[in-house]
């Protein structure tokens, strides 16, 4: 099979995948998501398996597969954030926040505002409120549509004053 046409299965696959996620199908997502893999591995395809297994709850999978994609594009913000939420999920606050920090710096990655609102979410966690509220207003600025950024900023703020 010629390189164009793996790249087109691959790309078919992945929005038969994405469409699977976006209803709900996490577990056929994943399997569109791997059938793209081997037609041609990308880093968004892993991020996106990863994701679809977060979902179902499989979060050390979902790490390892970012993990992967990390080893494709170290550029690749997606990753680092998706990484640094799922270890949040898990508790494991302080193994987050350098994920998070690299994802918020990542050259590719059009919605560092995500990254900020999780260290934010990792630092509330601490209690380290001034850095909560930093990361909150920063993921605001960038956004200023992402409600949770907002809304986790007037929380904190009323909350520390």
């Amino acid at each position: 099979m010629t390189r164009r046409k793996r790249l087109q299965n691959a790309e078919r696959f992945f929005v038969m995948a994405h469409d699977f996620q976006n209803l709900g199908f996490y577990v056929d997502a994943a399997h569109y998501y791997k059938k793209s893999i081997r037609m041609y591995p990308t880093p968004e395809a892993y991020t996106h398996l990863a994701w679809a297994h977060s979902f179902l709850g499989e979060y050390d999978q979902a790490i390892e597969f970012c993990k992967v994609a990390i080893s494709l594009d170290p550029d690749y913000g997606n990753p680092y954030n998706d990484i640094g939420a799922y270890m949040l999920e898990k508790g494991q606050i302080d193994a987050a926040i350098p994920y998070l920090r690299r994802a918020a710096k990542a050259r590719r990655y059009d919605q560092p505002h995500f990254a900020h609102y999780n260290l934010g979410r990792a630092w509330e966690r601490k209690h380290q409120m001034d850095k909560a509220l930093g990361e909150y207003k920063r993921s605001w600025e960038i956004s200023p549509d992402y409600e949770p950024a907002r809304m986790a900023y007037f929380r904190l703020v009323r909350l520390t004053n």
